[in-house]
């Protein structure tokens, strides 16, 4: 009986992840040692160091998708889905263009998934949303903690037009000449002007940019803002 071609996916996400925590040699150890127990011949390991798992532009993600494509290889066994990828959607087209159609199967070690029984595809589908559902509350989490420090004048990232720093390092206060720009932006808003036409009569009237010059997304950005 032949033996089962496999190809091994490890990533990490952060700098930090390349030598800590779920690290690449970590994955890679635990790949291989899975591939001996199972008798799997185990072609090679790709890996994408310091990628988010969001991106399917990934390299390597794409070259694990090309070889099942050329159907070179049986399986893809990754340490856990998260390492595969953080999208419901590609998760879920890789099943079904993949795992269902070309009878690629599917390994993560940390999930004890095995996607050659139905079993295992139903289960991976259901993971795949609860790490998209855990990806999302984290984003809903963020957003909300730095609304409320916008609402408290609070710096949260970088410092919008139109604000200053004070001296705890902490708290925005309103820059008298920027906010005379913003005024501007919004009177010239109202009157119909174009979003290039503010960036002209700008620039005309001399009013500082926040980088070299004016532009249109800089001017929706600010009205976005300040709306």
């Amino acid at each position: 009986m032949e033996k089962t071609k496999a190809i091994g996916y490890i990533r990490v996400s952060t700098a930090v992840q390349v030598n800590e925590g779920i690290s690449l040699e970590n994955q890679r150890s635990k790949i291989k040692a899975y591939c001996e127990v199972k008798d799997i011949v185990l072609i090679d390991i790709i890996e994408d160091a310091g990628i988010s798992g969001s991106k399917a532009s990934r390299e390597g993600y794409q070259q694990v998708l090309s070889l099942c494509n050329k159907k070179e290889v049986d399986s893809v066994i990754v340490y856990s889905l998260s390492r595969f990828t953080r999208s419901t959607r590609d998760l879920l087209e890789f099943v079904d263009t993949y795992v269902i159609k070309h009878g690629v199967t599917l390994h993560s070690l940390s999930e004890n998934l095995d996607t050659s029984t139905a079993t295992g595809r139903f289960m991976l589908k259901v993971m795949g949303a609860m790490n998209e559902l855990e990806r999302e509350q984290i984003g809903e989490r963020t957003k909300s903690a730095l609304q409320y420090k916008i609402s408290r004048n609070e710096r949260a990232g970088q410092i919008p037009y139109g604000w200053t720093l004070a001296e705890d390092g902490n708290t925005l206060v309103p820059n008298k000449l920027e906010q005379k720009a913003i005024g501007k932006i919004k009177r010239l808003k109202d009157k119909g002007y174009t979003l290039q036409a503010i960036c002209d009569e700008l620039t005309r009237e001399g009013y500082k940019p926040m980088g070299k010059l004016w532009y249109p997304q800089t001017i929706k950005n600010i009205l976005r803002r300040a709306a």
